[in-house]
């Protein structure tokens, strides 16, 4: 199945060639082709239409600072706002937060939310649990300065795409077992949870991310692991209660289909509200990398009335 690209989907079939000039539709990793598929994206450069953006520093407990991008509307409003923590993709070892202009400028569209997104560790600065550390410092922060953020203690979110959605996925375990914060929603988007061969990522050489990208950007990632803890690796996690309610979406041909579609299920036994939706014959990151398919803007489109009724529906008191 994973090999036949006649399966791709009818909407996303003229962007494979374009896909080829960037080095990612072959089934050879490309660090730097891959680092660069968002070649105008800039450090302290946001696109956004409907958002602005500033940056503030967090120093690390080693002396370190953490930059952190705010992403608030440009429709000023009085109102205490959904603070959304969003983790920018990049297979854990590429990508800073001015690439994923998207889903944080929906979010802040109508005003009602605020979009922090932190510039984590990347394993090839530093492996796991660095980029772990830089998230819950980030969620740390949030929370201390969501008066001066105007953003709800009660509403916090956290969410990402791909690397981003797994490392989502891992700071709301985290959190959870630290018992220091309460996240009231998680969206993880095709989240990359699980290091151990699955079904869809085993031979897969779809466009944008394969077995080939999958298997180097783990072994980065987890460093010099000798046992990987669900922190590192979401997937890996036995007990699932008590964790924020869930929004994904992934496309059938994503490597990461099963271990997405596994985590919802185990989500679901263990009585946490979920929201996943399927999309036949698409590929790793459809939405972000063919925006103009409307097969992509029906994803994008859905994100947002998820989020939207998560804003809606879930708080979380501290």
């Amino acid at each position: 199945m994973y090999d036949d690209r006649k399966l791709i989907h009818k909407d996303l079939k003229k962007y494979v060639s374009r896909l080829l000039v960037y080095g990612l539709a072959n089934d050879t990793p490309s660090h730097a082709a891959f680092s660069n598929r968002f070649s105008k994206a800039m450090y302290g450069f946001w696109s956004g239409r409907h958002s602005v953006m500033r940056q503030e520093y967090v120093r690390r407990s080693d002396g370190t600072v953490l930059r952190i991008c705010i992403i608030s509307p440009k429709k000023e409003t009085e109102i205490r706002k959904t603070g959304m923590l969003w983790l920018h993709g990049g297979g854990y070892n590429v990508g800073f937060p001015e690439e994923e202009v998207s889903y944080p400028d929906a979010f802040c569209s109508d005003g009602s939310a605020v979009v922090i997104m932190p510039d984590y560790r990347k394993s090839t600065e530093a492996p796991y649990p660095a980029a772990l550390e830089d998230a819950y410092l980030t969620l740390q922060w949030m929370l201390v300065n969501a008066e001066r953020l105007q953003i709800r203690s009660d509403q916090i979110f956290v969410g990402g795409e791909s690397a981003g959605g797994g490392l989502a996925a891992a700071l709301s375990l985290y959190a959870r077992d630290q018992k220091e914060i309460n996240i009231a929603f998680q969206m993880i988007l095709y989240p990359m949870i699980d290091d151990r061969p699955t079904v869809s990522s085993s031979h897969n050489t779809m466009p944008v991310w394969n077995t080939k990208h999958n298997e180097v950007a783990w072994n980065m990632y987890k460093g010099n692991l000798q046992e990987v803890p669900s922190y590192c690796a979401p997937a890996r996690e036995t007990d699932y209660t008590h964790l924020p309610p869930a929004f994904t979406f992934v496309g059938e041909l994503d490597p990461f289909y099963a271990e997405t579609v596994r985590y919802f299920e185990e989500l679901y036994q263990a009585d946490v509200p979920v929201m996943i939706r399927t999309y036949p014959g698409c590929f790793h990151a459809f939405d972000i990398m063919c925006p103009e398919a409307p097969i992509a803007k029906k994803a994008r489109n859905l994100a947002l009335k998820a989020f939207r009724f998560a804003q809606n529906h879930y708080i979380q008191e501290q």
